[in-house]
């Protein structure tokens, strides 16, 4: 995209900038425009500007990047950011996650309550306690408000804006950033330098936000340490070429000392950690590495520890891979059985049932979960899935109620277009088409969809739709805009 290209060649301080800040990516779940809630404690003075460009950052994101789809992982992420958000200092904002298709470790949040990972931080991280750790580190990140501080001490030195500096962000987490990145550091190794001293302080705060969150949600802090202690040892193995995460996250032995200092002086809440689901979900993100030889994902997680039915789920995946699906769900099926308080067990069951083509076990499944689980969204974009093949009015009013609740879901709104288009909704069709194109960052897109939403709903003389039509044109000229400024 041009705008992104001239963004980041006018941006090359700026994503030094937000090198030595920290954190290299995005995150997920908002309302469906740029306008965030009012944020409390220390994020409270937020800008909306941050708010808009974070947004439109990470329209822009979804666009470019390769895009993790598991509902499933996706649902699990968004439990963990809930557990940690009370004790984040992040008032009332609602962040949106988003998972990265990268097997290198990283992480990162960006300005507007943006948090993602890479698939690879399930790879490296192996108990829930280390993954959680990065987790409510990126959390302190964003509470402390560092990239709009730092963005403020670069204006002091002439430096980009935030928007370009997002710009550089985007390139880099991205995967085309490498060259970019190399000749940032070559060329600006003095100001490199001079912001070491204000990028630690920034890391330092956000570990101890993020120690003090994992200790009163329930989690060891000393997870924090011993993550930190593992990604030295690989930045010492790996030398000159260490993973993105730690290129802006730099662990160094003050940092670890001054974490295992603080962990040690918490008091932990009631305990919470669920190692066995944790390994579930890290299943799920090594077949996905692994996607060409899954035989190592399952040799990976057996050399690595990982609990024993975590294992036989694994395997389940693999077998229905394989085509066995009636292996792999009878194998779903007893893990169920054994393991009645994992919901995503059941609906594993039906997303593999709705993957073998067989419609009317997908329904049966993700709706017996449904009534132990209303709203559980995994179960229901199976369900909804399924319900096209068989009675897509069903599923037209269920991907409305969807998309009402999870207005940043691409998923959700690709899904609706179908739905209506084949249950003869077809101004809602091709204005739920205009949503998907512009969270998808193809706002251009959407405006012309938009245009073919008017002429049909005017035809059919839905006045309704009409109404609506007019009301989101505006919000996506406005969020055109937005995107103009990469």
């Amino acid at each position: 995209m041009p705008h992104l290209r001239n963004a980041y060649s006018r941006g090359l301080k700026a994503l030094v900038v937000a090198l030595s800040l920290g954190a290299l990516s995005p995150a997920s779940h908002a309302l469906n425009d740029y306008h965030l809630p009012a944020l409390g404690g220390a994020a409270s003075s937020a800008t909306s500007e941050e708010a808009r460009l974070g947004r439109a950052w990470l329209r822009q994101f979804r666009a470019q990047a390769p895009q993790w789809q598991d509902p499933i992982v996706s649902d699990y992420l968004d439990t963990l950011v809930a557990r940690l958000m009370p004790y984040s200092q992040m008032g009332n904002l609602q962040p949106i996650t988003v998972m990265v298709d990268n097997r290198s470790l990283n992480a990162f949040a960006v300005p507007g309550g943006v948090i993602g990972i890479n698939s690879g931080l399930f790879a490296f991280a192996e108990d829930e306690g280390a993954f959680v750790s990065v987790i409510a580190h990126e959390l302190g990140h964003l509470s402390q408000r560092h990239y709009a501080r730092g963005s403020a001490r670069a204006e002091q030195t002439q430096l980009p804006a935030m928007a370009a500096m997002l710009a550089g962000m985007l390139v880099a987490a991205s995967g085309g950033g490498d060259a970019g990145l190399a000749a940032a550091m070559g060329s600006q190794a003095a100001l490199i330098q001079d912001q070491l001293t204000y990028s630690r302080r920034f890391e330092q705060e956000a570990d101890r936000v993020g120690l003090q969150a994992m200790a009163n949600a329930g989690y060891d802090p000393q997870a924090m340490v011993r993550m930190f202690a593992a990604m030295q040892r690989m930045a010492r193995l790996q030398g000159g070429t260490p993973p993105e995460f730690l290129l802006t996250h730099p662990v160094s032995d003050s940092r670890l000392s001054d974490a295992q200092a603080r962990a040690s002086q918490l008091s932990i809440a009631d305990t919470h950690t669920s190692d066995t689901l944790y390994d579930m979900m890290r299943a799920r993100a090594l077949l996905s590495i692994y996607r060409n030889s899954p035989q190592q994902a399952a040799s990976r997680l057996a050399q690595e520890g990982a609990e024993e039915p975590a294992r036989r789920y694994l395997d389940a995946l693999i077998a229905a891979r394989n085509g066995q699906s009636d292996r792999a769900l009878q194998m779903i099926d007893q893990l169920a059985t054994e393991l009645p308080d994992y919901g995503m067990l059941p609906a594993t069951g039906a997303s593999l049932a709705l993957e073998a083509q067989r419609y009317d076990d997908a329904i049966s499944r993700s709706q017996r979960l449904l009534r132990f689980m209303p709203g559980y969204l995994p179960a229901q974009l199976v369900l909804a899935e399924a319900q096209l093949q068989r009675d897509p009015n069903a599923a037209y009013s269920l991907l409305n109620d969807i998309t009402a609740r999870h207005p940043e879901n691409p998923q959700g709104f690709n899904l609706l277009a179908e739905a209506a288009g084949r249950s003869g909704h077809d101004s809602w069709g091709h204005l739920a088409r205009a949503e998907y194109l512009q969270l998808t960052g193809r706002v251009d897109q959407g405006i012309r969809q938009l245009s073919l939403a008017r002429d049909t709903a005017e035809r059919e003389n839905d006045t309704q739709a009409l109404a609506r039509i007019e009301q989101r044109r505006e919000a996506f000229i406005e969020y055109r805009k937005a995107l103009d400024d990469f």
